[in-house]
């Protein structure tokens, strides 16, 4: 059987989650990306027992959430013509050219980094096992090269060199090394949930020539799919004869986007309107929102899913802008971007405007052909979240109630959410008096549980093995903030009151949080002076005699938060009068409403 002519079919493992293997299927009309035209995955089916077997005796190697996206659609096709992670050559000719060394268009790298222990463990072995978090054998790479990428290269020329940006964000997390070489594919990373959904391209493609669709126009998506964005599909759709491939992203996408269990349901949901004339389908990519870069990536992507046509928006998986307000891209340079490519793809790009709503007429239009005079309406995704925040309306021309109804069950109101009062300050401050005082309060005024992290107490219960070196005080710092998403996710309060010296253990944490509900900061600002008067251990003595080593404050430096959400000298302010700041704080952000109360 030919790799390239295979599909994906089904086969439910022992452990409950279903894996998918090849099985022979016939092609499709489309061609894929490349010379050849033809898919070219890297599970070979009579290899699989035999490459399994030989890796168990390899040096092995864990994939992060990026890298398992990755290897899925290198394994299955997605990715065509790549066959495998690039080596330094493709790397460097990608990150310049935005093409391979024989100039076939590929605009973003595909990397498998590695840190110092990793490439250590690795010696002189010319192949490594590649594994996910559970073990599960996924590939052989037979290595060919061993290289260091020029990092902040690649941040200025493939991102754009702006240090918030999503890419480069990830791009600073990764290992300094990579490795470049073909995989032997063993099985894709197991997946439990949305199974039906889970397509590789072969297997939509065999859908596309069963259905005997003859056009088909995909539409990305990492979002929800609202009104506005349902009549451009319906657009595109007529403008081009052809059924539509809904191909949502459920890898990584942006920090803070909607979680994809939630979308999918909306997808689901709305799916009925479209009549027969839809496939939906989920996309396991990890986006780097790489704006002008990614826009062209994603149109060989769905080429290689046997589309004929790709919907192009004018911001094209776009990061929005940085902490200053400054956009990351220009308001049409992705877009301008892959059509400058249209000849190098087998895919025909359809560019769209944003698409806004007319009260008159009841009905959509892109931006540029509103009729002459006509009210244009708008919902920014900025607003949507604070609606769906404070559980005010979303109008029915916005979104459909259906849709609205999921998003508010995923997204409550923030009296319904959990959040975190997260205390920060030199040791002495005051901060476990506060905290203790305010679980009181929020005990008696609040209906949800609450759960004190006392800086003391999680070094003897969670971090009893840590030392105080800045690596482990951080490490301490995220555990913290781990421990309290958790406390947060299903509605519970969490008050954490460590000394966190770090901003970047501080911002972890933040991250952590907020993925499931508020993060609070509290700079407890008394001045060291103050501290060291409250002594109650001891320590600043210790450490000014020399007993005492990496004392914060005295020989370890304090790295004062540059924007808590509130700020209190504990020397000048009563504790009584902390907490009514606390809470007078979370009620106006709506933490603490009449609603919450018992």
């Amino acid at each position: 059987m030919r790799p390239a002519l295979a599909a994906f079919v089904r086969a439910k493992p022992q452990t409950g989650a279903y894996v998918r293997t090849f099985a022979s299927q016939s092609g499709s009309q489309i061609r894929a990306h490349g010379p050849k035209g033809v898919l070219q995955p890297l599970i070979v089916p009579e290899k699989v027992q035999q490459w399994k077997q030989e890796a168990l005796s390899l040096p092995e190697i864990v994939l992060t959430d990026r890298q398992l996206c990755d290897i899925e659609l290198l394994l299955n096709g997605g990715f065509t013509p790549l066959g495998g992670f690039m080596n330094q050559k493709e790397y460097e000719s990608v990150v310049h050219t935005q093409r391979l060394p024989d100039k076939l268009l590929f605009p973003v790298p595909v990397c498998l980094e590695v840190f110092d222990k990793q490439l250590k463990e690795l010696k002189d072995h010319r192949s490594a096992a590649l594994k996910d978090k559970e073990g599960n054998i996924l590939a052989i790479i037979d290595i060919t090269d061993k290289y260091t990428p020029n990092k902040d290269e690649e941040a200025k020329v493939v991102w754009g060199g702006d240090e918030e940006h999503p890419a480069i964000s990830q791009l600073r997390q990764t290992g300094p090394h990579s490795l470049g070489g073909k995989l032997r594919g063993i099985q894709l990373p197991p997946h439990y949930d949305h199974l039906d959904l889970r397509r590789g391209p072969q297997e939509v493609r065999d859908i596309f020539a069963q259905r005997g669709w003859k056009n088909i126009v995909a539409f990305q998506t990492r979002n929800p799919l609202h009104r506005a964005h349902f009549e451009l599909t319906l657009r595109a759709m007529k403008s081009c004869d052809a059924k539509l491939l809904l191909h949502p992203v459920v890898g990584m996408t942006k920090p803070g986007d909607i979680d994809h269990h939630t979308r999918v349901k909306c997808y689901r949901r709305i799916m009925s309107r479209y009549g027969d004339n839809a496939l939906l389908s989920a996309l396991p990519l990890a986006m780097r929102m790489g704006g002008p870069r990614e826009a062209a990536w994603h149109a060989i992507i769905r080429q290689n899913h046997g589309a004929t046509h790709f919907i192009l928006g004018r911001d094209h998986a776009g990061p929005g802008s940085n902490s200053k307000g400054v956009d990351f891209y220009g308001p049409y340079e992705a877009r301008d971007a892959a059509l400058s490519f249209q000849k190098d793809l087998g895919i025909k790009l359809v560019p769209f405007e944003m698409m806004v709503f007319t009260p008159e007429e009841n009905k959509y239009y892109p931006v540029n052909e509103v009729p002459k005079g006509a009210k244009q309406f708008k919902l920014s995704g900025t607003e949507v979240r604070k609606r769906l925040q404070t559980g005010e309306d979303i109008p029915e021309w916005f979104s459909f109630p259906e849709v609205v109804q999921i998003l508010r069950i995923a997204h409550p109101p923030r009296h319904r959410q959990g959040y975190c009062v997260f205390f920060t300050g030199l040791s002495g401050s005051g901060k476990t008096t506060i905290a203790n005082a305010l679980i009181e309060r929020l005990m008696e005024i609040d209906a949800r549980s609450v759960c004190l992290l006392d800086g003391d107490h999680v070094r003897q219960m969670l971090s009893s093995e840590l030392t105080f070196s800045k690596d482990h005080r951080n490490l301490n710092i995220k555990r913290i903030g781990y421990v309290a998403s958790e406390v947060v996710k299903p509605g519970g309060c969490a008050v954490a009151a460590p000394i966190a010296p770090y901003a970047e253990s501080r911002r972890y944490a933040r991250s952590l949080v907020e993925k499931n509900g508020g993060f609070v900061e509290v700079h407890v600002a008394t001045p060291i002076s103050e501290c060291k008067k409250r002594d109650r251990k001891g320590l600043y003595k210790k450490a000014e005699m020399g007993l005492l080593k990496g004392m914060t404050g005295v020989d370890d430096p304090y790295e004062i938060p540059e924007k808590p959400e509130i700020r209190i000298d504990a020397a000048t302010t009563d504790v009584l009068s902390a907490v009514d700041t606390i809470i007078k704080y979370l009620e106006k952000q709506g933490y603490l409403t009449k609603l919450a109360s018992v």
